[in-house]
């Protein structure tokens, strides 16, 4: 077991020898750690200097055997070493010249190793100024485009020095300050843009006016183009010549742009000629570039939603202001053009700012913003046009509202509640016109004579006939020709022609059908006739102490005028375009209007009739205590009966019916006035003489009406409105009580419109004398027989009388 140990230990030892050999002597240590790390390393050393004293003896048999040419070699080099000395010699000469020239060499060496780097120094700092030169440049070229105020060519410079530029010298202290000053450079132009949007603001609000003026008249200018083409339909032309006119904002044309940012935003326009306005389009005269640099500034800024809400929010307010009428605009209707050119100014520049800046407004802000002005506009001109009362400046104010209308229409706008408005308008134009028409007609009538109208010459004729459509053939045929009617005739009938033509100027370029026209017109003339010329007419007729000369008059002119009713149908006709038959076509009243005037002419007549024969009789002087008659007719009725006659002869140019109902009328009441006089409760007696007196006035009243003083009555028709009287007369006159008692209540009774109590009336006023009578004659006597009896007989006749009467009440 020993000698195995031994021939381990003796078989590695042999290994680390080999590796010792083998190896680089500076990786020996690991393997002499392994010797000394065992406990052989005694052996081991033994073992190796036999080793060593093995390869000193392969050297020195190496050695012997080139031990010849080593020999050689040493004498080889004996010989060269002369040489080298002599060599050596030679090189420390040499040594010494070069020494001693290389000295200046050196110097001039580092001169020129000093200039190298200098060079390579300012190559260096070239560089890199060329490096920090544009960003040095773009901060320089940025202050002075915000000295000059060009903001949006600032924001843009100041985009490309921070992302471009300042990255590349980012390392640079100087780069470090333009870095901070960055955000506050952004504020300046935030802030400087928006306060030249602020003056632009201001300044668009003051020149709205001048936007709307310009913008009205190029409507104007196109509608009378479109009527010089008689175009008979609005065309969309107008609107889509002026959104060709629109140019949507460019952001790089803006840069390039040179306008300048201290613009107010309006253009000069004061100088220029109505020639170049009709060229410009309204939305021309405004330079918008402070609007559209604003926006774009705030866009890049990130700001644009603030931006947007600031803008509308300011215009909004711009819109109430604009749209707060004056209080006064009703006086004339330059305010009102001034109104109008104002909200047209607004909603031009909004609506070219909507269709160039591509959502700093948009539609429903724009919908939402002409809502307001119409409910306002429409409020504020329903206000003050009801205080017009001239028809022109009605008119007037109808056709810049029309004009206001299609200028905003050629806009886009929704205008069909100005349109229905103007309706509203055109009623107040009808009351106005009403107004100034009744006066018109009031002056006339009041001027008027009120007798026929003669004319001497043919021109005259010629020239009245033209007024009044009139038939010749009722007119004589040589000079003077007199007319039935008088001069209001053709006048009135002149104004309501003019009437009609007023009305349908109101009606003009409201979009409107030609029935619609036909319609209002009609209706407007109907309200001339059945309230305005009625009520004038009324007026006339009912005015206190009219004659009755003027109320014939008036029955005679109604009946031309009523006549010429269909004159007037075909006169609508004509301007209307509009046949009567169409469907839903309105009718003038005229007929039924100048019937009701004249029907109130006949009772005005009736009722002054009256009242003059009222006037008469209360001239009777009847002695109703007489003993007897005077024989002669009373001389007050002898009066009324002339005036009667006169009155009735001027009835010839009244219709037959009228002068016979006057007649009638006239008679009915004198003989119920005269009864009325006889049954009087204020007269208390009455006497035979006074009735016989009384009887011959009512006989010259018979003979009146027996005469015919109205032709046209058939037989005896006339002096029935006596008969109630005559009958009455008869029954005291003739005494006749047995025939009156005895048919009494019978279809055939003589005195069948003699009732028992007008007979009682009559009878006591008669009893009542002749007993006042009896005792003035026969104050100490008794009554004489005859008296006697006819009393118990006047008695007896009370009596059944007022039986009759308690019978008829039971």
């Amino acid at each position: 077991m020993a000698d195995a140990m031994s021939l381990e230990i003796a078989a590695e030892h042999e290994r680390i020898l080999r590796e010792i050999e083998s190896t680089d002597t500076a990786c020996i240590g690991p393997t002499l750690r392994s010797v000394y790390d065992g406990e052989e390393h005694g052996r081991f050393m033994e073992k190796l200097d036999a080793r060593i004293r093995n390869h000193d003896r392969e050297i020195e048999k190496m050695c012997n055997f080139h031990y010849q040419g080593f020999v050689d070699s040493i004498t080889e080099l004996l010989k060269v070493r002369g040489e080298a000395q002599k060599l050596k010699g030679q090189v420390k000469d040499t040594n010494k010249k070069l020494q001693e020239e290389g000295t200046e060499m050196l110097k001039t060496m580092d001169e020129l190793k000093q200039c190298r780097l200098q060079q390579r120094n300012i190559a260096t700092t070239i560089d890199k100024l060329m490096l920090c030169l544009p960003a040095l440049e773009m901060y320089n070229k940025l202050k002075e485009q915000m000295k000059s105020k060009r903001h949006y060519p600032a924001l843009k410079t100041l985009e490309y020095l921070e992302h471009t530029y300042l990255p590349r010298v980012s390392h640079y202290r100087f780069c470090n300050i333009m870095v901070e000053n960055i955000p506050k450079l952004r504020e300046e132009i935030k802030d400087v843009s928006m306060s030249d949007l602020k003056d632009f603001l201001e300044s668009i609000r003051k020149h709205s006016s001048k936007i709307g003026e310009t913008a009205m008249k190029q409507a104007q200018h196109q509608r009378n183009l479109d009527n010089i083409v008689a175009q008979p339909v609005r065309t969309g032309s107008g609107k889509k010549s002026k959104k060709d006119a629109f140019k949507v904002f460019n952001m790089e044309d803006m840069s390039s742009s040179p306008v300048s940012e201290n613009d107010s935003g309006i253009i000069d326009v004061e100088d220029e000629g109505d020639e170049e306005l009709e060229v410009l389009g309204a939305q021309d005269l405004v330079d918008f570039s402070p609007v559209y640099r604003c926006l774009h500034i705030y866009t890049v800024l990130g700001a644009r939603d603030a931006f947007e809400n600031y803008y509308r929010k300011q215009r909004r307010k711009q819109a109430r202001l604009v749209l707060q009428p004056p209080s006064n605009m009703h006086e004339t209707l330059e305010d009102y053009r001034k109104y109008f050119n104002q909200i047209v100014g607004f909603f031009v520049v909004e609506d070219h700012i909507l269709h160039t800046t591509r959502g700093l407004v948009n539609r429903a802000y724009i919908d939402e913003l002409w809502e307001l002005a119409l409910s306002k506009t429409i409020a504020a001109l329903r206000t003050h046009s009801s205080y017009c009362t001239d028809p022109e400046l009605a008119l007037d104010l109808k056709n810049l509202i029309v004009l206001f209308a299609d200028t905003l229409q050629g806009y886009g706008f929704p205008v069909n509640q100005l349109f229905d408005m103007l309706l509203e308008i055109r009623d107040q134009y009808s009351e106005i016109l009403l107004k100034k028409w009744s006066g018109t007609f009031r002056q006339i009538l009041e001027s008027d004579n009120y007798s026929p109208m003669s004319v001497f010459d043919e021109e005259t004729y010629r020239y009245i006939t033209g007024q009044f459509p009139f038939l010749e053939a009722e007119l004589e045929k040589t000079f003077p020709r007199k007319f039935p009617f008088s001069e209001f005739v053709p006048k009135v009938y002149s104004q309501i022609k003019e009437f009609i033509y007023a009305s349908l100027k109101f009606s003009e370029d409201l979009h409107l059908s030609s029935t619609e026209v036909d319609d209002m017109v009609r209706k407007s003339t109907n309200l001339l006739l059945t309230r305005t010329l009625s009520n004038c007419l009324q007026n006339v007729i009912k005015k206190k102490n009219v004659g009755l000369t003027k109320l014939v008059q008036i029955i005679i002119n109604t009946t031309h005028l009523e006549q010429s009713c269909k004159f007037l149908e075909e006169f609508i006709t004509n301007i209307t375009n509009v046949l009567p038959e169409t469907v839903h076509t309105a009718r003038l009243y005229g007929i039924s209007t100048f019937k009701d005037v004249r029907h109130a002419a006949e009772e005005e007549i009736y009722t002054t009739l009256n009242q003059k024969i009222d006037q008469f009789l209360q001239l009777e002087d009847y002695d109703w205590m007489a003993t007897e008659s005077s024989e002669k007719v009373s001389d007050y009725l002898l009066d009324l009966i002339a005036f009667l006659s006169n009155t009735f002869a001027v009835f010839t140019h009244l219709p037959g019916k009228v002068a016979q109902t006057a007649c009638m009328s006239a008679c009915k009441h004198l003989s119920t006035s005269l009864q009325h006089l006889l049954l009087d409760t204020e007269i208390r007696q009455i006497t035979m003489g006074a009735l016989q007196q009384f009887n011959l006035d009512v006989k010259e009243c018979e003979q009146f009406a027996r005469s015919g003083p109205v032709p046209g009555f058939q037989g005896d028709t006339l002096q029935l409105a006596f008969i109630d009287l005559r009958q009455l007369l008869d029954l005291f006159i003739q005494w006749d009580w047995s025939t009156y008692l005895a048919d009494y209540g019978r279809p055939t009774c003589k005195y069948l419109r003699v009732s028992p109590t007008t007979a009682l009336t009559l009878l006591e006023k008669i009893s009542r004398a002749m007993k006042d009578t009896s005792r003035k004659n026969n104050m100490f006597a008794h009554f004489r027989k005859n008296e006697r009896d006819k009393q118990k007989l006047i008695d007896t006749v009370a009596k059944q009388l007022r039986s009759l009467i308690n019978s008829h009440h039971s």
